[in-house]
């Protein structure tokens, strides 16, 4: 599942149009013409845009260590921040490269991999002389990167090769990679932040799912016990956001205070709090530059992300030059806080690294990721609208009109993100764009039980599934069909991992969707909850209290996993999968072909060899997306 909750909030990129509260009502419009300079584009040309991310900047600020997939596979790429050509710096034509961070002082690199979308991650140090070592051998385990010493003479990696279920601490040197085991987790934490000078750990517990704490660990302390630093009374959720410079201060979240998520700073030496970060959404994220004197934070406003910059030494804002339209991510300062780098992205454009010199009025672009045959003028900015479902609830959707829309009515599709918890967003995508450019209406529904809209939002789902926030999609439909330019009779739901399983909820269901694209989707409960990865135990207790526990609600789970009504299925279903994907397992997928097949409905079934939970190889994504295409033309 993309993003279970508390499995990570997605900040996926940090990523908008406040909404209308009302309802909006369509308007009659005469008919327009769609622009005689209005041109169609193959799933080639739209993949022909490039995906980058990562904004690691080296040691004397000369450069950016990114990764992109331009080859068709992600790999990492040196970005002179001058404007000079990348050059590429591994060459995988298999396993998928995530570029994590330079070294402090010179120019080797971490990155992590895992096999064929396996997940099972690890981390991997590129030499000056080019070799790649893996710094967490073994088989079946999980590793990632926990940040720099401030010393800049080690490193520190969580590791679960000691116990599957549960991950621990180690610290690396830096010069002959020679490592110490510092926190043994045995308490079933998750080890969330490291302090800079790495005497604190922040580990993290879940109590329930609408409940966590946060600990503190003194690893000078003789016993380095955990030390409950978030004592609440009721349902509260924690999380760690940072700490401050001087490891004096955790920033952390709360949400005991209101609806949505704020920033507090806990003093270690006190105890005392004190509110640093607040906003009427959701924060985020909020981190320091290495120097300590600038301060980012990412406010979830209206599924995207508004970005502030606060000079701490001077006591307000930073003053950006003019930059081109879109939204700021990936926010990131050189060692001397000098020079600032980061993306621009918006839905017409994807993101594109630029460098900008503090004080100056210089902005470079760094990146061209878009396909120059493609004008931004073909393609469709969104709007955040919302409906009122069944009970009267007010849902948001991220609507998308075709240019077609302009002179006759077009087909729709309601697209479910993942999750559950998850958060439809504001942003560049290449297969929306490529489904609107056809002429298909994309309505992006953050149904109840989405992340961004505060917490009672986030739970009205717990333990209805499949019926409340079913019935959100059916009311979307409904909202669609009240649109003049959308053709009532023409709308499917597609969806991706927990979307996946809503969509063929739909299509068991209920009869009110033409067609259903089931992405890697969940369709038998019981035995997803029963095969969760063993380093998902920290959240067992969490997904069991929304989702159900399979030893005692296996009678509701069974009702609601739609691979036992296939024979209700009416109308086409298009399923794609992943062979190795380790959160919805193949079985799933193939059962779920199969009963739809007995029920004597059609049923199309693309299988990837290669890719997990998500497809990372361009050529796959290619190839979906044909498939996709064609079962749209065939169907609706």
């Amino acid at each position: 599942m993309a993003n279970l909750k508390r499995l990570g909030m997605l900040a996926t990129s940090a990523l908008f149009l406040v909404a209308c509260s009302e309802q909006p009502q369509p308007e009659a419009q005469a008919p327009k013409q769609v622009e005689s300079t209005f041109k169609q584009y193959t799933p080639e040309q739209f993949y022909q845009t490039t995906t980058t991310f990562g904004s690691s900047i080296n040691s004397d600020a000369t450069a950016v260590l990114v990764s992109n997939d331009s080859t068709g596979i992600f790999n990492a790429y040196k970005v002179p921040v001058n404007g000079d050509a990348p050059t590429q710096l591994t060459h995988s034509t298999k396993e998928s490269i995530f570029a994590v961070s330079w070294f402090p002082k010179d120019e080797r690199f971490l990155f992590t991999a895992d096999k064929g979308g396996n997940e099972l991650d690890h981390v991997f140090v590129k030499t000056l002389s080019g070799e790649e070592i893996d710094l967490t051998p073994g088989e079946n385990l999980r590793a990632s990167f926990a940040g720099w010493h401030e010393n800049d003479e080690a490193f520190f990696v969580v590791s679960n090769e000691r116990d599957p279920k549960f991950f621990d601490l180690y610290k690396y040197r830096t010069d002959d990679y020679g490592r110490e085991l510092v926190y043994e987790n045995n308490g079933g934490y998750s080890i969330d932040l490291v302090s800079p000078n790495g005497q604190y750990i922040v580990l993290s517990k879940v109590n329930s799912g609408a409940d966590s704490n946060l600990f503190l660990v003194d690893t000078k302390s003789k016993e380095a016990l955990p030390k409950l630093i978030t004592e609440h009374e009721g349902d509260v959720e924690h999380s760690s956001y940072t700490f401050t410079r001087d490891s004096k201060k955790l920033i952390f979240g709360t949400d005991e205070f209101g609806e949505f998520r704020e920033a507090w700073a806990y003093d270690i030496d006190s105890g005392d709090k004190a509110l640093e970060v607040t906003d009427d959404w959701d924060v985020m994220f909020t981190y320091f530059s290495r120097d300590g004197r600038y301060q980012i934070s990412g406010i979830n406003a209206d599924a995207q992300t508004q970005i502030t910059i606060a000079d701490l030494q001077e006591n307000k804002g930073i003053d950006l030059p003019q930059l081109p339209a879109g939204d700021l991510r990936g926010v990131n300062f050189s060692r001397d806080g000098k020079t600032l780098v980061f993306y621009i992205n918006s839905d017409t454009s994807p993101s594109n690294l630029y460098v900008h010199s503090i004080g100056t009025d210089t902005v470079t672009r760094l990146t061209d990721n878009g396909n120059p045959d493609i004008s931004e003028d073909n393609l469709v900015t969104s709007e955040v609208v919302r409906f009122k479902s069944f009970d009267g609830l007010e849902i948001p959707t991220i609507l998308y009109k075709p240019k077609q829309a302009a002179t006759e009515k077009v087909p729709a599709l309601i697209w479910i993100h993942g999750g559950p918890g998850g958060q439809s967003r504001k942003g560049y995508s290449a297969l929306i764009q490529l489904l609107v450019n056809q002429g298909y209406a994309i309505a992006m529904i953050n149904n109840r039980g989405s992340s961004g809209y505060g917490k009672t939002f986030f739970h009205l789902d717990d333990k209805k599934h499949g019926d409340h926030d079913l019935k959100d999609v059916v009311y979307n439909k409904y909202y669609l069909q009240s649109l003049d330019w959308v053709d009532a009779d023409r709308i499917g739901v597609i969806g991706g991992s927990y979307g996946g399983y809503l969509t063929m909820a739909a299509m068991a269901f209920t009869d009110e969707f033409k067609l259903g694209i089931n992405i890697f989707g969940v369709t038998n409960w019981v035995r997803t909850l029963e095969s969760i990865p063993p380093y998902w135990e920290a959240f067992r207790k969490a997904l069991y209290d929304e989702l159900g526990d399979p030893a005692t609600d296996k009678e509701r789970l069974h009702s609601i996993s739609p691979v036992f009504f296939g024979h209700q299925v009416k109308s086409p279903v298009l399923v794609v999968q992943g062979a190795n994907d380790p959160r919805v397992l193949k079985v799933e997928s193939d059962d779920m072909v199969a009963a739809i097949k007995e029920g004597g409905t059609y049923v199309d079934y693309l299988v990837f060899d290669d890719e997990g939970h998500g497809f990372a190889k361009k050529e796959n994504r290619i190839e979906a997306a044909h498939k996709y295409l064609s079962f749209l033309r065939d169907h609706l």
